[in-house]
Order: structure tokens, then sequence, then C-alpha cells
């Protein structure tokens, strides 16, 4: 099999898929409204806050993802290219515009491609530095907590 470049990234992504039954401005509005996301980016009993947005390519990113234990786990990160209401590509490999983090995991690919009767493909790709990130990311649980979020962005957006 020759090699290509999308084949290496194969075992790097972890890729959540689904049509969701809200035109695209809402869920991108979701991803882009700082007093939006706390009402949808965690799987609860985990909550958001401090969260600041600069949403634009080279532009920052910040939140805090608070845990039911008293936990404290700040998300800083760079935004790697925005086209609105169609993509949204973030990564952690930078702590705020250009200063590198002391270790990258992943870039965030974030899409919404109208579907028709109003309806949304949402994909949500995360490609990691290495396949033990990815699998490290697997173990965390992925699969279901990037689909509860889903299900709690589709309501929310549901509701604008």
């Amino acid at each position: 099999m020759p090699h290509t470049a999308e084949a290496a990234l194969e075992d790097r992504d972890l890729v959540l898929e689904r049509v969701i039954d809200v035109p695209a401005e809402k869920l991108y509005k979701c991803w882009t409204t700082p007093e939006l996301m706390p009402q949808w980016f965690c799987p609860k009993p985990w909550t958001v806050s401090d969260v600041r947005m600069d949403v634009r390519t080279g532009g920052n990113t910040y939140l805090v993802m608070n845990g039911p234990n008293g936990e404290r786990v700040p998300q800083p990160g760079v935004y790697l290219e925005v086209i609105p209401n169609r993509k949204i590509v973030f990564t952690d490999a930078f702590t705020e515009t250009w200063k590198p983090s002391a270790k990258p995991f992943m870039v965030a690919i974030v899409t919404f491609e109208d579907r028709p009767g109003g309806k949304t493909l949402y994909r949500a790709v995360a490609r990691h530095w290495t396949a033990e990130d990815k699998t490290a990311h697997e173990q965390m649980g992925f699969h279901e907590g990037w689909g509860i979020v889903a299900d709690q962005l589709a309501a929310l957006a549901a509701t604008l």
C-alpha cells in the first residue's frame, strides 16, 4: 500500500461525526461565544470557567475545565484556522499566539456542513501528535465524552 500523508494520520485521529438537526450558524455560535461555552463544553459533572476567546486565525483561546473533586485543567490554545459557520481549527501546541506549549497534545478540527432541512453534518477530529497520545485520549473516554458534549451542543444550539 502506498504511504500517503492522510494514511499516516489514521493512527493519530479520533473522529466524532453526526448529523445534527440545527443549522451550522447556531452550532458555530455555540463554539465561538464565551458565555455559551460553559453550558455545553464538558460532560457533567465537569464544568467550564474562565473562558476567553479571540476567534480568528492566530487568535488565542483559553478556558478552564473544572472537575467534581476540585480539579482545574487550564486549556490554553491558538486558533489555526477560522472560517465562520464552516470550520474551526485550534491547537494546544501554543499557549498563546506563537508561544510553544511544553507538551503539545492535539489539533482539533471542527467542521459544520449544511445538510437539507436546516441540518448540519458536524465533524470533530482530534488529531494527536503521536499514536500514543491518541491511545491515551481514547482511554480517557474520547468517544463517550465528545459524544455527550455533541449532544449538549445540539440541545443548546436548538434553543438559540
